[in-house]
């Protein structure tokens, strides 16, 4: 049977989100411990009638990762 690489998409960003959740819930742990990169000021576009601003941050922690690594482990299972 062939695995959809959509679920496995999907499964890697909820465990993104939920090992983020729980690093937040613990923040003086060793799970809340990582890595934050992206632009550090946001790129401003006006041109008068419209201004569009555009800004990336991505911060990744121990929790985050476990929470990659249990999801890979349920799609494998799936």
């Amino acid at each position: 049977m062939r695995k959809n690489n959509w679920a496995c998409f999907l499964l890697i960003l909820a465990g993104i989100v939920i090992g983020g959740f729980i690093g937040n819930l613990f923040p003086s742990t060793w799970l809340n411990y990582g890595q934050t990169f992206g632009l550090s000021a946001p790129i401003i576009f006006d041109i008068g009638i419209m201004c569009i601003t555009f800004g990336l941050t991505i911060k990744i922690t121990v929790a985050s990762i476990i929470g990659i690594v249990i999801a890979l482990a349920i799609y494998r299972f799936i």
